[in-house]
């Protein structure tokens, strides 16, 4: 036995070593690539002294390109080099762009009679694409279709591959080899000795790793049915559903990085991918980057979506279930229409107006001067006449300019011409003459004269202010105006939550904003509009006016590189939007994300059972208006990879309350440990969760989470601030996508009473864990003599 032992030792030393030898020629030629790169940006350098405008414009085209390839050159990745497969001779003899043959299937002789064959060709896979000095191929891109065999092929359909090899490195270093064999009942030949297989469970052993506070790429360890869905092709809509732990959000960016990869140019536009939670995001953000992808990729909370928009930096403010039901239901929607044309009229003391004041009247109460208010009536002189427009006429002029759908910033223009208007036929110049070109003459005269005068401009901006979104939002937290627009679509009783969930704001909307608020923000500035403001001319430097030498040097135009970066910053629409844990969009949200990708292909992906909004159905229609009839492509994942079998049965038991009927995804391993049940202790609940989150943290290598009821996460982190930075608290809709080593769920019941989806919130929860989980029961959980709450017992 010993000697078995050794000899397989003695195999894996040599094949490691065979590794070695490939990954060290794969980083000799990667050095000369780097040198090429850094001579091209010395030799740009060198262009740009000759001062000409061409120069110049090739100096910066050849900079910024060299200086994307040095990046992505620069970057040495833990396991760069990942891969290997060993495939028959195939059908036909042609080769791809990236070296590799295409043929799929083997060739008709590939296999002789006596069940052996020859190993014709073996590609390395790794997260760029390397070639040597002849062009052969030195590694191929994990996005190539050459690289498709090495996660599509199973024993069942092998294709032209007999062997499928995980390369385990650090740095430039291999730690090891794990192979699948997909033809076990073929002899295979390679360099005139026998294929050797060494170890099996390549993908035991990665899902077995110890979780940090960011998410590992799975570029390694991409299973069949995933690889379907991040090679599906990206017409139209690609909709994704799972269950816990089946690897959604990482199916998600790398299907961004292969679909940058397939047609950079097409979408060169951005792809976005709208998270549900700022804690998402900072777990995901390095995936892209590892895969060599980064720059046309913008990761986003839904909660920071708007920043360009609407002035929002990023939302994590949580509204009351309650609340949250509200801003997130499509009835807003005509609730903040009503609001972005009621809210022109600022309620204010009101003052009259003198013949000092410039004839501008705000009525007839003597008070000091308001800060905002809504003039009722108007006074101009002209033709050596006051004329006055009082407060019914401008009711009416009013009515009739917003008589449209056009947004309300937008239609200023129009208030001010039927203004001059109504001016105009009020006053004596109409019936000076009769010749109409002698009338329009004066007609232009009277309007040019009345609206530069200060009393008029003074008017028009009292009564037609240009509104911010944060304006009418904070105009909203008046129980007494929101009403009157929310008349016949809220309640009583949502008004006076909706309107005190927003006295945080001052009449500016400055203050705290949750994340719902950003939907409703992003929907107002749909609403109101921007108007157009033309863009400020360069300064001339008044030397070079003296001097003449503007005319000598020409203005120097952006470079490709701050195009590209001003752009990104710009970008409110995509060419791709991924949205991860579609389910909890909610109606405004949804809203929001599309029109983000107006014009774009679409991936979504999510899972119904894990939904946290109340009413899926309103959620899904508007889904579907975003997406409009573009066609779907489905694709369902089935295998859970992240739970083992112990933990997965246990949170069964909660789906079958939440969604009976509703199959839970297959879990892949089972680790003989069971859930772990404890109830509150003599110390009280937060020494129990302490005690429970410190023994975890002894028991496994990687972090721990702690998930509590929303209402309790400020207490919680008190709790756990002296454990250190491998131990974390999170609220219950923040442990979306999360995954840790081991979780402790503090009280079921309080998790489930939250919301109306509290179940799924519940189901969630207890589905993060890969290795261990432990539920803390209070009273509230009516647990039994073995701790077990009643929510989860059979």
């Amino acid at each position: 036995m010993a000697a078995q032992d050794a000899a397989v030792d003695s195999l894996r030393d040599r094949e490691t070593g065979i590794e070695q030898e490939h990954l060290d020629r794969v980083y000799r030629r990667l050095e000369e690539k780097i040198d090429e790169a850094e001579f091209l940006m010395r030799d740009a350098g060198k262009r740009g002294q000759v001062g000409t405008p061409g120069a110049l414009a090739e100096r910066d085209a050849q900079v910024f390109r060299a200086g994307i390839h040095l990046n992505r050159l620069n970057n040495e990745f833990e396991d760069f080099l990942f891969g290997r497969i060993d495939l028959l001779p195939g059908k036909d003899g042609e080769r791809g762009p990236d070296g590799a043959y295409t043929s799929v299937e083997p060739a008709d002789d590939a296999v002789r009679e006596d069940n052996t064959a020859d190993i014709a060709e073996t590609l390395h896979i790794g997260r760029i694409g390397v070639l040597d000095s002849d062009y052969a191929p030195l590694v191929i891109d994990w996005r190539a279709p050459a690289a498709a065999p090495f996660y599509r092929s199973t024993p069942k359909a092998p294709g032209r591959v007999v062997r499928r090899r995980v390369i385990r490195s650090k740095g430039r270093r291999v730690l090891g080899v794990e192979d699948d064999l997909m033809r076990p009942e073929l002899t295979a030949f390679l360099d005139g000795g026998e294929l050797p297989v060494i170890g099996d469970g390549a993908l035991m052993a990665a899902l077995g790793q110890a979780r940090s506070h960011t998410m590992r790429d799975i570029v390694s360890s991409i299973q069949a049915e995933q690889d379907l869905v991040i090679r599906a092709p990206a017409a139209s809509v690609t909709e994704v559903s799972g269950g816990p732990g089946t690897g959604k959000t990482a199916v998600a960016l790398h299907r961004a990085a292969y679909l940058l990869y397939q047609d950079r140019r097409r979408y060169s536009g951005g792809i976005l991918v709208v998270s549900p939670t700022p804690l998402l995001v900072a777990y995901t953000e390095g995936v892209l980057p590892s895969l060599g992808e980064e720059g046309q990729v913008a990761i986003r909370a839904v909660g920071s979506l708007s920043d360009e928009a609407a002035g929002v930096e990023g939302a994590t403010t949580y509204d009351e279930p309650a609340v949250a039901r509200i801003k997130g239901s499509s009835r807003m929607l005509h609730v903040l229409r009503k609001a972005a044309r009621g809210a022109l009229e600022q309620p204010a003391p009101r003052r009259a107006a003198t013949e000092e004041d410039g004839q501008l009247s705000f009525g007839d109460e003597e008070a000091p001067r308001p800060p905002r208010g809504t003039p009722d009536r108007l006074r101009v002189v002209a033709f050596g006449a006051r004329i006055e427009l009082e407060a019914d006429e401008l009711k009416r002029i009013r009515h009739n300019v917003l008589g449209g759908s056009a947004p309300v910033n937008l239609l200023r223009p129009r208030a001010r011409k039927l203004l001059l208007d109504a001016l105009w036929n009020k006053s004596s110049g109409k019936g000076r003459y009769t010749d109409p070109e002698l009338i329009a003459e004066l007609r232009s005269s009277f309007d040019e004269d009345v609206s530069t005068e200060t009393p008029f401009l003074t008017f028009l901006d009292a009564w037609w202010p240009e509104l911010t979104p944060r304006q009418v939002l904070a105009a909203m937290a008046d129980e007494r105006r929101l009403g009157r627009w929310a008349r016949r679509i809220l309640n009583p009783g949502e008004v006076r939550r909706l309107a005190r969930s927003l006295k945080r704001l001052d009449a500016d909307g400055r203050g705290p904003l949750s994340v719902h608020d950003v939907a409703l923000l992003d929907e107002l500035h749909t609403l109101l509009g921007t108007p157009h403001r033309p863009k400020r001319k360069r300064e001339m430097d008044p030397l070079d006016q003296l001097t003449g030498l503007q005319e000598l040097m020409p203005q120097r135009e952006e470079t490709q590189w701050e195009r590209a970066e001003r752009l990104a910053a710009e970008r409110t629409e995509y060419a791709h939007v991924i949205v991860d844990e579609a389910q909890d969009l909610t109606p405004m949200q949804w809203r929001m994300v599309g029109r983000r990708g107006r014009h774009a292909t679409w991936t979504i992906v999510g899972d119904a059972a894990q939904s946290s909004w109340s009413d899926p159905d309103e959620a899904a229609a508007a889904r579907d208006e975003a997406l409009g009839s573009r066609p779907r492509r489905r694709f369902t994942l089935t295998v859970n990879y992240r739970n083992p079998a112990e933990i997965a049965e246990l949170a069964a038991k909660v789906l079958a309350l939440a969604m009976p009927g509703m199959e839970s995804p297959a879990a892949v391993r089972s680790t003989g440990v069971r859930p772990r049940f404890e109830t509150v202790r003599d110390g009280g609940l937060a020494e129990t969760v302490r005690e429970e989150a410190r023994r975890l943290l002894a028991e496994v290598d990687g972090t721990v989470g702690v998930v509590v009821a929303m209402d309790r996460r400020a207490e919680a982190r008190g709790w756990l601030a002296e454990l250190g930075e491998r131990v974390v608290a999170l609220g219950s809709l923040e442990a979306k996508g999360l995954e840790y080593d081991a979780t402790v769920v503090v009280s079921p019941a309080e998790i489930a009473d939250e919301s109306p989806a509290g179940l799924r919130v519940l189901y969630v929860a207890l589905t993060r864990a890969t290795q261990q989980l432990t539920v803390v029961s209070g009273e509230r959980d009516l647990p039994d003599e073995d701790g077990v709450p009643d929510l989860l017992r059979d």
